[in-house]
């Protein structure tokens, strides 16, 4: 019977319960470092930024936010020394968002928070059955990205 109920749970629930736990321990972890300063909404930002940078318009489109929404982000973490907007070599007009070191710092600390989140959870699942879950997650992110733009690879 508990068999028969965990298989009607919908995956969207089972990845949610994952993702929320990361964004609350990395949060927890962020703030013991000195980064208080931050919500769940300026992740995208570092999630999408490369480490050469990007324009703003580039950021919005791969967050499929709007570039307003993404402004005002970018705004904020300007204010508070994460990242800076420089003029672009080839249009001066246009500006390149970039990390400061403030900016690279905050990178690091999420990097070992969330390596140390996916090591307790190989503990827990085995490694066989992490890098399983890994690479299935992968092949999903890798199809949804494609079938956005109408390339659907196969699974």
């Amino acid at each position: 019977m508990a068999s028969e109920a965990r298989d009607h749970v919908l995956i969207s629930t089972l990845l949610r319960v994952p993702l929320q736990f990361v964004v609350s321990e990395l949060f927890r972890k962020l703030k013991a470092a000195g980064f208080d300063d931050l919500t769940a909404a300026h992740l995208v930002v570092f999630q999408y930024l490369p480490p050469r940078g990007a324009r703003l318009t580039d950021l919005a489109e791969a967050a499929h936010i709007t570039k307003q929404s993404m402004g005002y982000l970018i705004d904020h973490l300007e204010a508070r020394g994460y990242v800076e907007r420089q003029p672009e070599r080839t249009d001066r007009r246009s500006k390149t968002i970039i990390l400061t070191d403030r900016g690279r710092a905050l990178n690091r600390t999420t990097r070992q928070v969330i390596r140390a989140v996916e090591a307790d959870w190989e503990k827990q699942l085995g490694a066989e059955r992490m890098a399983a879950l890994r690479s299935a997650l992968q092949d999903l992110n890798a199809y949804l990205q494609a079938s956005t733009q109408d390339q659907k690879p196969k699974l």
